[in-house]
């Protein structure tokens, strides 16, 4: 489960509000009919020409996922929480792919430590 930021809720709410509907009935992101979206359509219609127009390269809509897997684990989200988004089995299989965005951690947990280790030690 990934816990929406308070502006996502927020909009959520005023569509439901907007639109009388139930909570469960309300789809975010939708077809123009109105039901679901298909991934290959909203890959072909929008996420491929945003990309063009950003001047990006050309990746995969499931590429969005890890960038913000790495993008969490980076800002110092726990590795157990991005593991339980993820949908992981375990913290060591999210520890394992994501590993390369870690190295930074190892400075500030030494400075975190150092930190502890002065304001601890008596004078």
């Amino acid at each position: 489960m990934v816990k929406l930021q308070a502006w996502v809720v927020a909009l959520f709410r005023e569509r439901v509000a907007t639109e009388k509907q139930s909570p469960g009935d309300l789809l975010l992101f939708r077809a123009r009919r109105g039901g679901p979206l298909r991934e290959s359509h909203f890959v072909r219609d929008h996420f491929k020409p945003l990309l063009k127009s950003a001047e990006l390269p050309a990746i995969r809509l499931y590429d969005l996922r890890r960038t913000a897997a790495t993008m969490s684990l980076i800002a110092g989200v726990s590795p157990k929480v991005v593991s339980e988004q993820l949908g992981h089995a375990s913290v060591a299989f999210t520890l394992d792919v994501y590993s390369h965005v870690l190295p930074h951690m190892q400075d500030a947990a030494a400075e975190k430590v150092q930190a502890f280790l002065i304001e601890a030690a008596p004078e």
